[in-house]
C-alpha cells in the first residue's frame, strides 16, 4: 500500500502531542505503550533530518497512518509468535509492533544499507531485542524460519509472491498491508501465475483517515497447508 501523504483537514487542528492525535484517531494504548512509542518517534524523526526514512513527520500522520496500520496487523498475530519484517523501512510496522506486542519475537530487514544501519540504532536506544538485517527477506529465509511475514508498501502482490515462492516453509504465512488496489494487485499475480500455490485471503478491513478507501490486511499461505 503506498502512503497517502494528502492532508486531512476533516481531522481538525493539528495534534500538537502524541496523546492528542490518539485520541482525535481512536486509537487508545496504555500509557506505558505511549511512552516508548513518543521515544521512537522522537529517535526516527530526528534521525529522519538526515535519512529519508518516512514522510510521516508528524502526530496525525504517525498515529493515523502508522500507528492504525501497525495496529491492524499486530491484531492478526498470535501469542509469542516470530514473526519477519520485510522492507522495514523507518521501522513500520516492526518496531511499531515490538512496542505494542512485546510477547511477539520481531525481526526486522532491510536491503537498503543505510536503512538498515538506522533501524539498528534505533532498536538500540529504545532497548528493544529485535535483531535487524541488511538483507534481503528472500537470503533471511533461506537460514531462518518465521511464524509469518509481515510487510507494507514494499511492493504489489505479484512481486511479493515471487519472492516467496520457494521459501513458504521458513516464511509461515504472508500478511501484507493494502489499499485500495488489492484486488487488481491479486488478479495481477493470478494473471502471471503466481496464485496457483498459494491461498489469499482479505482477513480485516479497516478505515483509514483521509482515505476515501479502506485498508486491508491478506493473509497468504500455501495451499495444502490447513490456514494458519
Amino acid at each position: 500500500m503506498s502512503e497517502d501523504i494528502s492532508p486531512t483537514p476533516e481531522s481538525g487542528p493539528a495534534s500538537s502531542t502524541l496523546q492528542e492525535a490518539l485520541t482525535k484517531y481512536g486509537a487508545p494504548v496504555p500509557p506505558e505503550i505511549r511512552d516508548q512509542l513518543q521515544r521512537y518517534i522522537d529517535i526516527l524523526w530526528e534521525i529522519n533530518q538526515s535519512l529519508n526514512l518516512t514522510r510521516h513527520t508528524d502526530y496525525d500522520k504517525f498515529v493515523s497512518r502508522d500507528l492504525i496500520d501497525s495496529l491492524a496487523l499486530a491484531g492478526q498475530l498470535k501469542p509469542n509468535e516470530e514473526i519477519l519484517d520485510m522492507g522495514s523501512g523507518g521501522g513500520v510496522p516492526g518496531i511499531v509492533i515490538a512496542i505494542l506486542r512485546p510477547d511477539v519475537r520481531v525481526t526486522l530487514c532491510d536491503s537498503v544499507g543505510k536503512k538498515a544501519h538506522a533501524m539498528q540504532a534505533i532498536v538500540e536506544k529504545l532497548e528493544l531485542e529485535v535483531p535487524v538485517y541488511h538483507n534481503r527477506a528472500e537470503e533471511i529465509l533461506e537460514d531462518l524460519s518465521f511464524d509469518a511475514v509481515v510487510c507494507r508498501a514494499v511492493a504489489p502482490v505479484r512481486k511479493l509472491l515471487l519472492w516467496l515462492d520457494s521459501h513458504w516453509l521458513a516464511a509461515g504465512r504472508l500478511l501484507t498491508i493494502k489499499g485500495g488496489r488489492w484486488v487488481e494487485e491479486v488478479k495481477e499475480a493470478r494473471h502471471h501465475n503466481m496464485t496457483k500455490n498459494v491461498e489469499i485471503r482479505n482477513v480485516h478491513e479497516y478505515e483509514t483517515p483521509g482515505n476515501d478507501h479502506p485498508s486491508v490486511i491478506l493473509k497468504v499461505w500455501p495451499k495444502g497447508r490447513k490456514e494458519p
